[in-house]
């Protein structure tokens, strides 16, 4: 008599994928924090400068994030369905796609670093030390785009493990570079834009070689190009909305002063880390998600959806807690400028109060993209940021608000965005079954 073998519980399988994807995700905004950290030993104009030219450059990933959750989410169905020769042809044609993208961003790039960093920098200094460190950076976006495109065919197919080492193998290089550059070698704030490149070639190598193994057609098929691109529409709406709302609080900031654009800086990067943290999670559920939907198994996703939020919910009230001990001590890691660290509290006590609010967030965001339902996060989010974060930014420019209307505007953009999700979960509408979403 053969015995069954009960397949693994959703909350074992889960935790299974989410361990690695963590560290995946944490690897880049740790290395941001490092990084923050070296140049904000160099003053508060460079300071400036890396934020100013780091958030545009985010901005341009932000805005191609379909090349992730687009591919993991049809990836994942096809590799529910049993198709995984299919769900690796997503992956195929979304590095086609990010290598082409790329260029054209990096020839557009170079042309508008300068116009852009004057419009969002506070002073002449600043914005001259954004257009240096830029300039280097944007020779990384088509590797950055590679990436992304690489971990969503490898999210898609349940394989964590892989993108781990790739990420970890770059990011860890360029750890040691950045220090060494930028102070040991005196290259300042431009040793850090190349660290950032050597990172991202690396792990874009390293994804390239991982699809080339899979024994897949790596010819361009605009067919199925096309395709993708149909779904990363309203993607990229998405991340336009996101877009919007960092650019413009990077902007207030900038116009307030050094101090508090640096200050917003270390600040909003430790909110992105943790954002990432809890985004384990989410990649998780999106995987689980996007499989069972595809095997035609409904109440494993639902099932998935649910147990997921409530470990976002503890997760973020645990690192509400950490944060709120670490007050004291962790600001004076990042920077010793006094007018940077005089600033730091008005945004810290709404980074900690968000935690939990951002933990139920993140990790809806990843069940909705894991079932393909695209078109309610563009709408929600555009609504959040339309109705939320922009006029409470722009306001605290105009009534002298500074930080604290920056972070006021954040908290209301995720409340909005909590409302949405959690009506959007319970109505089950999400939930539909096939290899292919349809609708």
């Amino acid at each position: 008599m053969v015995q069954q073998v009960e397949p693994a519980s959703p909350l074992r399988q889960l935790i299974t994928l989410a361990v690695p994807a963590l560290g995946v995700l944490a690897a880049e905004p740790l290395y941001l924090l490092v990084d923050t950290a070296v140049v904000g030993h160099l003053g508060a104009a460079q300071l400036a400068g890396l934020s100013v030219g780091a958030i545009v450059l985010a901005q341009v990933a932000q805005q191609m994030t379909f090349l992730t959750f687009g591919t993991t989410a049809r990836a994942a169905r096809l590799h529910g369905a049993g198709r995984r020769a299919d769900a690796v042809a997503e992956g195929v044609q979304s590095t086609w796609f990010a290598a082409l993208a790329g260029l054209a961003l990096l020839t557009a790039g170079q042309l508008l670093a300068e116009p852009v960093a004057n419009l969002l920098a506070g002073d002449a200094r600043s914005a001259a030390a954004a257009v240096g460190w830029l300039r280097i950076a944007l020779f990384g976006a088509p590797l950055i785009l590679i990436t992304m495109a690489g971990n969503g065919w490898l999210r898609g197919v349940q394989d964590m493990r892989r993108p781990l080492r790739f990420v970890l193998a770059g990011n860890g290089i360029s750890a040691v570079l950045c220090p060494l550059l930028v102070h040991g070698l005196g290259w300042g704030l431009n040793g850090s834009a190349i660290a950032n490149v050597v990172a991202q070639l690396i792990s874009a190598t390293l994804f390239v070689r991982a699809l080339r193994g899979e024994g897949v057609s790596l010819r361009l098929a605009p067919s199925q190009l096309w395709a993708q691109l149909t779904y990363g529409r309203d993607l990229a709406l998405l991340g336009l909305a996101f877009q919007a709302c960092w650019v413009s609080a990077t902007a207030v900031a900038a116009h307030t002063s050094a101090a508090a654009v640096g200050a917003h800086q270390v600040v909003f990067q430790l909110w992105m880390f943790l954002a990432f943290v809890l985004d384990a999670l989410a990649v998780a559920a999106q995987a689980l998600v996007g499989s069972a939907l595809g095997g035609n198994d409904r109440g494993r996703a639902l099932r998935v959806a649910w147990q997921v939020t409530g470990c976002g919910l503890v997760f973020g009230a645990a690192l509400s807690a950490v944060f709120a001990a670490l007050s004291g001590v962790l600001p004076h890691v990042f920077t010793t400028d006094a007018a940077v660290l005089a600033e730091m509290p008005k945004a810290w006590w709404f980074f900690v109060a968000v935690q939990p609010v951002g933990g139920v967030v993140f990790v809806l965001d990843g069940v909705l993209l894991g079932a393909g339902d695209a078109k309610f996060l563009r709408t929600g989010t555009a609504c959040a940021a339309l109705l939320g974060f922009l006029p409470v930014v722009w306001a605290s420019l105009s009534l002298g608000w500074g930080l604290v209307g920056i972070w006021s505007a954040l908290t209301v953009f995720l409340l909005i965005r909590l409302g949405n999700g959690v009506w959007r979960l319970r109505s089950g509408r999400w939930a539909v079954v096939g290899a292919v979403r349809q609708g």
